[in-house]
């Protein structure tokens, strides 16, 4: 006999093979030909010769077994350095756990410190990837030395600005302060890198015209420092477009050199 109440109600069943037969019906319920006289009303893949059933409690086991995605240990890296290049973005270095990362990515705590051996580690492939890819770009831009001088500006104006566009996230965690340990793959060490390529390109161009080439080392500073500032302010506000701000950029530092003096010094004020 089925049992009643709540237990009996919610008990249902599934064939999932096995060496036993469904019970058969009871004997007065069965006619003199052996045929069952009620209506058969259990589930169609219930027949006689059924074996064995399954509770609701193991349909839902075996689903969610299933619809799990097993990956590779290369494949589980990218997921954690994706999952945890979004959550230091939001947050921060010091603000984003090693719990949250986990969470985010449907992952134990010690696959985490498995793959990485902790947040810092992690952050420091997030970190060098993105500098990798900035530092690429640029110097994309800036290898074809036969351009002229104003067209190398404009194309690393846009590459930067670009790379902000489509690396939000990316260029979020370089601007942030890293933690002390993390000695390289810094925005600040980036842009250094950046400025000793712009320095041999304006170097060239301060002995064509007489210029001391000594200063290139300063105006490179100089320039790179205005387009990373600029691009942290774009960041914020994407108006105007970054065509629009890559000439600006260009106009203002590209006239300022054309005029350089050749000694610039500090004019003394008229006083009043």
């Amino acid at each position: 006999m089925e049992t009643g109440g709540a237990a009996g109600a919610a008990r249902s069943y599934r064939q999932i093979g096995g060496p036993r037969a469904l019970p058969s019906w009871p004997e007065h319920l069965r006619g003199a030909a052996g045929s069952a006289t009620v209506p058969d009303r259990r589930p169609p893949s219930l027949t006689a010769g059924s074996p064995v059933w399954e509770t609701p409690a193991m349909v839902e086991k075996e689903a969610s077994r299933a619809r799990t995605t097993r990956m590779s240990g290369k494949e589980r890296r990218e997921q954690l350095v994706s999952v945890g290049r979004s959550v230091f973005a939001e947050k921060g270095y010091d603000m984003t756990t090693v719990e949250e990362i986990a969470a985010r990515a449907k992952v134990s705590k010690p696959i985490v410190y498995e793959h990485f051996g902790g947040k810092e580690g992690l952050y420091a492939v997030v970190v060098d990837r993105e500098v990798s890819t900035l530092l690429t770009d640029l110097e994309s831009s800036l290898e074809d030395q036969r351009s002229h001088p104003r067209v190398l500006m404009e194309r690393a104006a846009l590459a930067f600005l670009s790379y902000i566009d489509e690396n939000e996230d990316g260029f979020r965690i370089l601007v942030r302060d890293s933690p002390v340990s993390h000695a390289v793959g810094t925005f600040s060490s980036l842009l250094t890198d950046v400025a000793q390529r712009v320095e041999e390109i304006l170097a060239t161009q301060l002995r064509l015209h007489r210029y001391p080439p000594r200063d290139a080392t300063l105006y490179a500073q100089m320039l790179v420092g205005m387009v990373a500032y600029t691009g942290q302010w774009w960041l914020e506000t994407r108006r105007p477009s970054k065509e629009i701000v890559a000439a600006r950029m260009v106009n203002l530092s590209w006239y300022g050199l054309s005029a350089l003096q050749k000694k610039p010094s500090l004019r003394e004020s008229d006083g009043g």
